[in-house]
């Protein structure tokens, strides 16, 4: 057992940051959902620990339930509701590009439907291929496309911004 907890522990310390991160833009920039979402996702892979360290997918097996969870989250009708704040929370580790194009992007972000979300989060923020990402998400590699095309066409009209241009360009 404590051989497990250590290696846990170190792999949690590697990935902490990289899984905050990425459960943020999950969350379309909610940190407290995105907390929730590593906590849920931490327990489930602590729980799996023993199967997937051996098969050597941990990261895989992470992002999955990560994605998966959100996309349920998102699905709950409590979840629906929005809220009106009169400022928006500081960002706390996510390094400012300039802080009003970084708050443009993630609003843009959080306006996606969970899938398409998910799938630019995985394709553009974890930079997984086509491939990986239709493995993350149990989906095909022409779903992965076509949601990834919708989801970044949405954004550029979001944004005005034509420099999303070449992000799908990449296939």
């Amino acid at each position: 057992m404590q051989d497990r907890d250590a290696e846990f522990g170190e792999y949690l310390d590697s990935r902490a940051s990289v899984m905050r991160r990425t459960a943020y833009l999950l969350c379309g920039g909610d940190w407290h959902r995105a907390e929730d979402l590593v906590q849920t996702t931490l327990t489930k892979i602590y729980v799996a620990w023993p199967r997937i360290r051996r098969d050597g997918s941990v990261d895989a097996y992470s992002r999955k339930i990560m994605v998966r969870t959100a996309i349920d989250e998102s699905r709950k009708a409590y979840r629906r509701r929005e809220s009106v704040v009169d400022d928006l929370p500081e960002p706390s580790s996510i390094p400012p590009v300039g802080v009003e194009d970084a708050v443009d992007v993630r609003r843009a972000l959080a306006q996606l439907p969970a899938g398409q979300r998910a799938v630019v989060v995985l394709r553009y923020w974890e930079d997984l291929s086509v491939t990986e990402t239709a493995a993350a998400l149990g989906k095909s590699e022409g779903t992965i496309k076509s949601q990834s095309a919708k989801g970044l066409a949405t954004l550029r009209r979001l944004l005005g911004a034509e420099d999303l241009a070449e992000a799908g360009d990449g296939g």
